[in-house]
């Protein structure tokens, strides 16, 4: 079953201080991603591989076509609409952490699953099982991890991307600013969730990371405007 079908998308970029000049970005794109299925995306910087990300994340609103996410067409869905399945069937993990400074690691991994009614103690489990997994020593847990080095940060994003089930996924170089003992656990992580039946979408600029999850790979040069 296709959890992701993308149809006939295309993207442009308007420049209101370039005399509303348009610019093409890509065009035409289809595929589909299905349960347990890991695509990853392929192509030189500016082909095109974050913009179709923000696309399926629902950041950048498609110039025509449909991206129907576990039954939500991105590319038409009202804000509520992408914020509900954000929080309950969809998670994003970036090459950056973003969050609310003075907040403890801890809360931080957590709160995905208390945001949609996991009772607190099991939460708090779950995130204290994932940042043990990824080597984040329980001294850091009760620090907000802006104070983290860029590695720390990059665990600490994966263990909150991690931490729910969820049916889609969107990885973002997930392995990036890691050393081998924790790329080896996010690796086993990703083969865990497409066990699980998760779908997803990633760019993977570490070629034997690519290799060992990705079922196929996408070539984003095709879908060139």
């Amino acid at each position: 079953m296709n959890v992701i079908e993308i149809s006939n998308v295309s993207k442009t970029f308007t420049l209101h201080n370039q005399g509303a000049a348009v610019i093409p970005v890509m065009s035409d794109v289809s595929l589909s991603v299905a349960a347990g299925e890991c695509v990853g995306l392929l192509g030189a910087s500016g082909a095109g591989k974050s913009t179709l990300m923000r696309l399926l994340w629902g950041n950048y609103l498609a110039a025509s076509g449909q991206i129907v996410i576990a039954g939500t067409d991105v590319a038409k869905a009202e804000p509520r609409e992408i914020l509900a399945l954000r929080r309950d069937r969809m998670a994003y993990v970036s090459q950056f952490l973003r969050v609310v400074p003075r907040v403890p690691t801890l809360d931080v991994v957590a709160e995905p699953l208390l945001v949609t009614g996991t009772p607190e103690d099991q939460a708090l489990d779950a995130a204290r099982a994932l940042l043990t997994r990824l080597r984040i020593p329980e001294r850091l847990w009760s620090l907000s991890p802006t104070t983290f080095s860029g590695g720390e940060q990059q665990r600490v994003n994966i263990a909150r991307g991690f931490i729910r089930q969820v049916p889609v996924m969107l990885l973002d170089e997930p392995t990036a600013s890691l050393d081998a003992t924790n790329r080896e656990t996010v690796l086993s992580l990703i083969e865990e969730a497409k066990a699980r039946g998760t779908a997803i979408v990633g760019i993977f600029h570490d070629e034997a990371a690519r290799d060992r999850v990705c079922d196929r790979m996408i070539e984003m040069e095709r879908f060139a405007a």
